[in-house]
């Protein structure tokens, strides 16, 4: 067990983060304004820690793409988002860092700064329009509403480690 504050990286690593959620439809929209929609596909909201870097994007990204959560004849998961051809709606969501540890109120002390989560965030966004035809966001640092249909439902956490890549 680790008794060094949560600053110390060899105690507590950063990884960045993707709640995804196999979905019929979803959207998220900003100040009463649809932002992006998609239908069948993935809703992943995208948590980015401290220390995170591109490498953690790029192995994220390649993640979601060939994850096999999508249901094949016999109804088992064994196929991916680039296989059905589905949409996928990332949403960034600084709380998913959140440090839920100790007491009844989250701290946000693992996340990354604003400015470094955005630049992440849009690295992600941008790699995977270069990858995958269907892709739609959120707007970071904006209060959101997301709606969704959750698809069976199926929920899953990723988190990539750091010096895991593609």
């Amino acid at each position: 067990m680790c008794n060094l504050p949560p600053r110390f990286e060899p105690c507590h690593p950063r990884r960045m983060i993707g709640l995804l959620q196999r979905v019929s439809r979803a959207d998220v929209s900003v100040g009463g304004q649809e932002h992006g929609r998609i239908d069948r596909g993935l809703l992943v909201l995208i948590g980015v820690e401290r220390g995170d870097q591109e490498a953690q994007a790029d192995r994220l990204l390649e993640r979601l793409l060939t994850y096999r959560v999508f249901p094949d004849d016999q109804g088992r998961m064994n196929r991916s988002l680039q296989e059905i051809g589905g949409g996928l709606l990332l949403v960034p969501q600084f709380t998913l860092a959140a440090d839920t540890r100790k007491g009844t109120r989250p701290g946000f002390s693992p996340a990354a700064a604003p400015q470094e989560g955005e630049r992440l965030f849009d690295y992600l966004v941008s790699r995977a329009r270069s990858i995958h035809p269907a892709v739609q966001t959120g707007v970071f640092g904006a209060d959101m509403a997301v709606a969704l249909v959750n698809d069976g439902p199926v929920t899953f956490w990723l988190r990539v480690e750091p010096g895991e890549s593609p």
